[in-house]
């Protein structure tokens, strides 16, 4: 019997010292507070550190950092501290707070970021925080504490409190020093080296005073008889979180997925009131949070008006581009893009091959694919194909196609054998050297001219009689016409001659003899090779073009044209103004630098330089609209034929 107690009582004995080495040994390992950091027991306050220590002890909920000299907040950088409820960083040198920064910290409800030198946040760098309530303000409503135990410590900040700025605090809130029962000290006001003297449980100790803060608050109380010590957290007043940072944008979409959010602070920051922030002013009327007000600090239209207040319509953010959507292994002198049976069609004109390329819109690949050909062969005395110009005339399709010295020649869409078939030679005496085609109609009929830019050759007239185009007038012979543009100036029709050997002649209609007839020529314009027009809010304006010099855009004042503007050319055979939606454009082409394009602008009225398109010897351009979308064709006479999309851009994304 006694062996028998004497085996319990060692066994015992045993079990009892390894259980003190197990807790000796658990004390051992419990994480100690860095060294550049003041540890309380739920509290810790890093100042001064190179970088983010790895280790805390475990009972850390709250943790401070001030004038710290780490660089940026890296990514996962607080996967260590899931505990934490309170983050917060102030008068230090970081500049960057990168993506998924306090990823892991599912319990944090405060976050501080105040007085800092961030220079960019990613904008995922919030993401999963989708506990926190107050994102940069220390006024935190009353009510019952996060935690349910009594802890001791002190204030985090008590020894950075002169650096932080206003430290005023209203006796609100507290985030830890609850008792047992879950309830908070409602009696006794914060002080310094409070008493643990009894009182009541319930909520946070209040006032109706602010305490400004100069060291540690303490808050003792007794919790249904039993005496317990609490280190509370007060919020000062607004001051925090990205506040005071010198921020002049933030990026798109910040505080998405943080729905709990109650307060927010930005005040104190360098806002550029552009595109980039009109995402801020959209979030601030729609998030229930409360968004201190804060201000622009630029540009000049907006300065010193206050963020909250604008509205989305303050923001001009739709820019346009013209981006490259493929490149055609072929040279071509002209491009026309034509309606017929319902689709849309481009035709080139590929001069070394003699022939005309159709090509069909693909409403299921969503690009442009073959059609069809008119092929001519390039004979041995130089004929080569120049203008496929298409005509619709009820509901058939002609094409114009206009050749050096071979002649030129009208065909038409044979809908029932599925191809071109020709029907109509035009006169070689008149048509020697064709450089331009126009399509019009006038009183109901139609008609075409051909430029003729021959010493021998007249630009000519033809009109449709229902079987066939005859010729109906001829327009100044021997004058090697290079354009002819056809336009309605007061409402009457009238032609635009370019000549390289006289200036720019304006022919009008008369309704009696049912012919053009001059009327005037636009003075002090020599050597225009083409003149095109276009209208602004019913205002006509032209855009003539000269190879090498300047070329010039003119407005019609009701007697003749006036130069408004001018643009330096660097061999440029096409000046192009076109329209898509409200946007105005002009192309000038150039065979010695890249093309420029220009947008109008309402205001000043009068194109800006807008982009710059990389075209080897451009000779035309046309747009065309094809399932919501807008395409611009450009012929080159010596690289790639290039087809680019119009793209609408926000720039506030």
């Amino acid at each position: 019997m006694g062996r028998t107690e004497g085996v319990l009582g060692r066994f015992l004995a045993f079990l009892w010292l390894a259980s003190l080495l197990l807790v000796v040994d658990s004390r051992r390992r419990q994480p100690r507070c860095p060294l550049s950091c003041t540890c309380t027991k739920d509290n810790a306050l890093c100042a001064s550190t190179a970088t983010i220590p790895r280790s805390f002890p475990s009972d850390v909920i709250s943790l401070s950092f001030v004038k710290s000299g780490f660089s940026e907040l890296p990514k996962e950088g607080f996967l260590h501290l899931p505990a934490l409820h309170l983050l917060l960083f102030t008068a230090n040198v970081f500049d960057s707070i990168n993506e998924d920064a306090f990823l892991g910290l599912p319990h944090l409800e405060y976050l501080f970021i105040e007085n800092n030198q961030i220079k960019s946040i990613s904008p995922f760098a919030f993401r999963g925080l989708k506990s926190l309530i107050h994102f940069g303000h220390r006024t935190l409503p009353t009510g019952r504490c996060p935690t349910g135990r009594c802890r001791t410590g002190r204030w985090p900040q008590d020894a950075a409190a002169q650096d932080v700025g206003h430290r005023t605090l209203p006796t609100e809130h507290c985030l830890t020093g609850c008792c047992p029962t879950g309830g908070c000290p409602q009696d006794a006001a914060p002080q310094d080296n409070a008493p643990q003297d009894p009182a009541p449980t319930g909520r946070c100790p209040q006032s109706d005073s602010d305490t400004e803060l100069s060291s540690s608050t303490t808050v003792s109380a007794s919790c249904g008889g039993a005496s317990c010590g609490g280190s509370v957290l007060w919020r000062q007043r607004p001051v925090g979180s990205l506040a005071y940072n010198n921020l002049e944008s933030l990026p798109k979409d910040l505080f998405k997925g943080m729905e709990a959010l109650t307060k927010v602070d930005l005040r104190g920051n360098l806002f550029s009131c552009d595109c980039k922030l009109k995402w801020l002013v959209d979030w601030i009327h729609h998030t229930n949070a409360t968004v201190d007000q804060i201000y622009c600090n630029g540009p000049a239209p907006y300065q010193g008006k206050k963020i909250n207040d604008l509205t989305l319509q303050a923001f001009d953010c739709t820019t346009t581009d013209f981006s490259l959507l493929k490149s055609l292994e072929f040279q071509s002198i002209s491009v026309e893009t034509f309606p017929f049976g319902g689709d849309q069609y481009v035709v080139f004109a590929q001069p070394f091959i003699g022939r005309c390329s159709f090509m069909e819109w693909d409403h299921v690949q969503m690009e442009f694919r073959n059609f069809d050909n008119i092929t001519i062969p390039v004979s041995l005395t130089g004929t080569s194909t120049v203008i496929c110009k298409p005509q619709v005339i009820d509901n058939q399709l002609f094409i114009i196609v206009a050749q050096l010295f071979g002649g030129s020649h009208i065909y038409k869409r044979d809908i029932s054998a599925n191809k071109f078939i020709k029907i109509q030679d035009i006169d070689i005496l008149k048509i020697r050297k064709p450089n331009d085609v126009e399509i019009f109609r006038v009183d109901g009929e139609s008609f075409f001219v051909i430029a003729d830019s021959s010493k021998a050759g007249s630009t000519t007239v033809y009109k449709w009689n229902g079987n066939g185009f005859y010729s109906h007038q001829s327009l100044h012979p021997w004058y090697r016409d290079t354009d002819v543009e056809y336009l309605e100036i007061s409402s009457k029709p009238h032609l635009i001659l370019s000549s390289s050997s006289q200036r720019p002649v304006i022919y009008q209609w008369n309704k009696t003899t049912k012919l053009f007839e001059r009327r005037t020529d636009i003075p002090e314009m020599e050597d225009v090779y083409a003149v095109k027009h276009f209208k602004v809010k019913e205002e006509l304006y032209i855009c003539l073009t000269r190879f090498i010099g300047d070329s010039k855009v003119m407005k019609w004042d009701g007697n003749m044209f006036n130069e408004i503007q001018t643009m330096p050319s660097r061999g440029s055979m096409v000046f192009q103004p076109f329209s898509v939606s409200s946007w105005q454009y002009a192309i000038l082409g150039s065979d010695y630098s890249f093309t420029q394009v220009y947008r109008w602008d309402t205001k000043k009225g009068q194109f800006i330089h807008f982009q710059e398109l990389n075209i080897q010897a451009p000779r035309a351009f046309s747009l065309v609209s094809i399932d919501s979308r807008n395409f611009l064709l450009a012929s080159s006479f010596k690289g790639q034929t290039r087809i680019y999309e119009h793209l609408i851009l926000d720039l506030s994304d």
